[in-house]
């Protein structure tokens, strides 16, 4: 049985939730509404405090209430992936442990930045979350933030430990893919963080996407996927072709502030960030608005 048969924990679209903001706090009631505007689009899973969350400027009670909020909301209708990053250890642990606590299916936990471990240290880091808590751990490699990028070796070491569950790869490399699928046991979710590539990444045997994109176009990333996961190549070519100029337009300034501001036209938030983030670029907003538009939004 080769891992395109087999069925992994997760699979379709995941979003990666922005958290929403008025005024400088977290709007907690906005959140919920995209919570519910998400599942009713018909994704699959969804991931709160990740990047596109701006994880890194909330604080520990701010994190761990969206979580919880996360939670509650979905229900169970759909999965609930919380962010767990850190480049310190025992702090993703607590996120991990919190995560737990309050119901979510897994935790997503970013490769540790800035301070540049070894693939021994990686390896370590992901073993003392499997040992420490009891929840599926999904990888997230991301060489483009983290700098270092966890290598086909360490990600096979960690796939043999019994609570990693798959990786969230947003390296854009295909033939990893196709690499990583072929030396890993069937059953682990090998899932996209890049929304352009994701149709590829589906014709090499991933599962889905943890998107960017579905913040502002769900229902039609959705369609993406299904006609992929059919097979309909087809069909989905011509869905990647009306998403490709979103796909990209949303990271022409630092992200999320133009997932933001789309969001914003769609009356779902305030285009509101955090800094160091800033609001997404007046030379910017213009293309967001004509990538909607051929998006059919």
């Amino acid at each position: 049985m080769s891992n395109a048969d087999a069925l992994p924990l997760f699979s379709g679209v995941i979003t990666a939730l922005v958290t929403p903001f008025k005024d400088g706090e977290v709007d907690y009631a906005a959140f919920k509404q995209l919570v519910e505007t998400q599942i009713k689009a018909g994704v699959h899973g969804l991931v709160p405090v990740g990047t596109t969350g701006e994880t890194s400027t909330l604080s520990m009670d701010e994190h761990k209430e969206i979580v919880r909020l996360c939670v509650e909301v979905a229900a169970g209708r759909v999965k609930v992936i919380a962010g767990a990053g850190s480049n310190n250890t025992a702090e993703a642990l607590e996120l991990a442990r919190h995560a737990k606590t309050v119901g979510a299916d897994a935790v997503l936990v970013v490769v540790p930045y800035y301070n540049k471990p070894s693939q021994e240290g990686l390896y370590q880091h992901f073993k003392a979350l499997n040992d420490s808590v009891e929840i599926p751990v999904m990888l997230y490699n991301v060489p483009g933030r983290t700098v270092i990028d966890i290598s086909n070796d360490t990600i096979v070491r960690l796939s043999k430990l019994p609570n990693i569950v798959g990786i969230k790869d947003a390296t854009g490399d295909l033939v990893r893919m196709s690499q990583l699928r072929i030396a890993i046991e069937p059953g682990f979710s090998f899932i996209s963080g890049d929304d352009p590539t994701l149709l590829g990444y589906m014709a090499h045997g991933g599962h889905g996407v943890i998107s960017v994109t579905s913040n502002v176009a769900p229902a039609e990333m959705v369609a993406l996927y299904k006609a992929a996961q059919d097979g309909d190549f087809a069909t989905a070519r011509l869905w990647q072709d009306k998403l490709i100029k979103l796909h990209k337009v949303l990271f022409a300034d630092a992200s999320p502030s133009p997932t933001k501001y789309a969001l914003s036209r769609l009356g779902q938030t305030t285009d509101e960030v955090r800094l160091p983030i800033v609001p997404c670029a007046a030379t910017v907003r213009p293309l967001v608005d004509e990538a909607m538009k051929a998006a059919g939004l």
